[in-house]
């Protein structure tokens, strides 16, 4: 089996592409366009792809990039983020001037840069900033990067763990070619979907009513505007449960009466972390 993340090796996508699929080859890919397009045609079998941190929020982009992408959820995979900075050998801390990272890395550990002085540069990802760093001769620079990254590309450890919260947890969504759907009634199931409401006063409230009067638990809602126009809106939703179920399914049934394109984006079994957060993987 092959997976597609964004970044290069030894990219937080990468770690949660080998611990969710030990046996599997990973596959990276300079952009999440490209990430997508490699399950699209062949390259790989899936993809691995960053949905939402717990400190920094969502993933720019993916929320637009999926509904358009054509691929399913068929599951996902939360990563608790350990970053640490990384130079060449030799390098002390006090020789540095500026750390580069991917812009979500520079937002988990904001805190911690802004106490030593330490200027914050974007960059594609987390370990292309390491290899960046690497193919460098400036004792000035530092990259974030996890410890994979800081290993296959021969820097040190200057300080392990910077991320500003001990909570800092990545969310990951598994995408396919083909929709995999877990049976009912055979353990927690997620579902995932996008709609737009009516332009009609308190649209989103009735649309929502069905959640409320069937049980239905929404553990994500987030909006997005649609093509520069402020009048026109996106929702993201996550909610608990499989729409064979009847509460859901009548849930979604008045759902789609007070909305318009309503997109189903995956029906996947529910990480063990969201029953137990013990079940959390690091990337070490």
């Amino acid at each position: 089996m092959r997976i597609s993340f964004q970044g290069w090796a030894g990219a937080n996508s990468d770690m949660a592409s080998r611990q969710a699929f030990p046996d599997a080859e990973t596959v990276p890919c300079p952009s999440f366009e490209e990430a997508l397009a490699a399950i699209h045609d062949g390259r790989a079998d899936l993809g691995m792809i960053p949905i939402e941190n717990s400190i920094a929020g969502r993933v720019a982009d993916m929320h637009h990039l999926l509904p358009e992408s054509g691929l399913h959820i068929i599951g996902e995979h939360f990563l608790r983020v350990n970053h640490q900075l990384v130079a060449l050998p030799g390098t002390k801390l006090a020789d540095i001037r500026e750390v580069h990272s991917h812009v979500q890395a520079l937002g988990q550990c904001r805190q911690w840069l802004r106490a030593r002085g330490l200027k914050p540069v974007n960059h594609a990802d987390t370990a292309g900033a390491a290899r960046m760093v690497s193919e460098q001769s400036d004792p000035g620079i530092a990259a974030i990067s996890s410890r994979l990254a800081a290993e296959i590309y021969g820097l040190e450890i200057l300080a392990s763990d910077i991320e500003d919260a001990e909570h800092n947890t990545t969310r990951f969504v598994v995408l396919s070619r083909d929709p995999v759907r877990p049976k009912p009634n055979n353990g927690p199931v997620m579902t995932t979907f996008v709609f737009e409401v009516r332009s009609v006063p308190a649209a989103l409230y009735k649309a929502l009513g069905g959640f409320a009067t069937n049980g239905v638990n929404i553990t994500k809602l987030e909006s997005y505007m649609l093509g520069g126009r402020f009048n026109q809106t996106q929702f993201y939703a996550d909610v608990e449960g499989h729409p064979d179920d009847q509460s859901l399914r009548f849930a979604l049934e008045e759902l789609q009466f007070f909305t318009r394109n309503f997109h189903l984006l995956g029906v996947y079994p529910a990480h063990p972390f969201r029953r137990d957060p013990s079940q959390l993987a690091a990337d070490e």
